[in-house]
């Protein structure tokens, strides 16, 4: 390749946290008190206030996303079928997978790029145990739709808000719907530890169990285990940013829903060539978790990601179909049909960069040499 990527000083990152000074004083805090473990106190109350943000009784704290979404998978026996978008993080097929479930993909939305109800009552059976309902880029799912279908056909509703911290459907906030919730604190979340996750429910059993499973299965007689369970603890430090971060999570979702609407101002105006994310979708506000673009010209994507990296500007392609991935074990393939919407934007898709050292002007800059690779 004859050109070369630009200097480190002009490089525009797809997305830097918002990390300000009272980020850094609470972990500073917490450093000089020594509460560093994941016994420390101020990971309970992470857990307790993240718990009480989301109208939950109890939260679990673990060492990621992907954690929170593996502990969650329930007693999942030879058969049980869990219905998911493939539109999503490899996380969460991860998370069937390896808890002997059978994943069954549904398509997501062309508009909102989310699971829908519709989508959902096309695969669902007999054998259908569980629905994983994942919200996506910073819109939500028709979560209300889905969950009272849930409670309708006895089915457990788990889900995935990792993309939707603060987000609200009817006015119930994203992260309180189902059996449980669960989150990432990775550091593009709008609350971040660095790495980290939550499991948020209002069942004492399921709290219980995730606690012990996440812990080593520690009891009262220390040292004696009836499991091997895993170590999958939040940190002290961890939590301390976290603690920082809840307070202003509404400022964080301020900001980004500020460069979603420059971004979607500016680019609107090319629907020939691309299709967005709507700025809000059946009275839900997007709060641009990333900011998406969908090509309508099929097989430039890549290309087009290459030249603006060589222009000092960072991308990252959609989720690629999980149905597709070859990391699904056979006998799990070739029984998806009709998945159209997921397998164009997982190959046509890509977002741009957003985050704290993002201004207008960088943005407009973006837009220009976007627009100006693709025609």
């Amino acid at each position: 390749m004859s050109q070369q990527i630009k200097s480190d000083s002009d490089f525009i990152s797809v997305f830097e946290p918002f990390i300000d000074f009272e980020d850094k004083w609470n972990v500073y805090k917490a450093i000089s008190k020594k509460n560093i473990s994941g016994s420390a106190n101020n990971v309970k109350l992470f857990e307790n206030e993240f718990a009480n943000l989301h109208n939950r009784e109890f939260g679990v704290s673990v060492s990621n996303g992907s954690v929170a979404l593996a502990l969650a998978s329930l007693n999942l026996e030879q058969g049980d079928e869990v219905i998911l978008p493939s539109h999503t993080i490899i996380s969460c097929l991860a998370s069937v997978v390896r808890n002997n479930g059978t994943p069954v993909f549904c398509d997501v939305d062309s508009k909102s790029w989310n699971m829908t109800l519709e989508e959902v009552k096309k695969v669902v059976s007999k054998k259908t145990k569980v629905i994983l309902m994942v919200h996506t880029f910073g819109l939500a799912c028709e979560a209300v739709e889905i969950e009272n279908y849930c409670k309708e056909k006895d089915i457990v509703l788990v889900e995935d808000a990792a993309e939707a911290h603060g987000q609200t459907v009817n006015g119930k906030k994203c992260g309180s719907f189902g059996l449980m919730s669960t989150f990432s604190f990775y550091a593009n979340k709008h609350v971040t530890t660095g790495e980290g996750g939550m499991v948020v429910t209002n069942s004492e059993s399921v709290f219980r169990n995730i606690s012990q499973m996440k812990n080593l299965d520690f009891s009262r007689k220390r040292f004696q285990h009836e499991n091997l369970y895993w170590n999958y603890r939040l940190g002290g430090l961890q939590a301390a940013l976290g603690l920082s971060q809840i307070k202003k999570l509404d400022k964080t979702i301020l900001k980004k829903m500020n460069q979603g609407k420059v971004y979607y101002e500016l680019l609107n105006k090319y629907s020939d060539l691309i299709q967005l994310q709507p700025l809000e979708y059946k009275g839900i506000k997007n709060h641009y978790w990333v900011f998406g673009v969908w090509l309508k010209k099929k097989g430039i994507r890549d290309k087009v990601m290459e030249k603006l990296l060589l222009q000092g500007i960072e991308t990252r392609p959609f989720f690629y179909p999980l149905h597709l991935q070859k990391a699904l074990p056979s006998k799990f393939k070739n029984k998806n049909n009709g998945l159209s919407v997921s397998e164009s934007l997982g190959n046509n898709g890509l977002y741009l960069p957003m985050g704290s050292h993002i201004n207008k002007s960088k943005q407009a800059m973006i837009v220009e040499k976007f627009i100006e690779i693709i025609n």
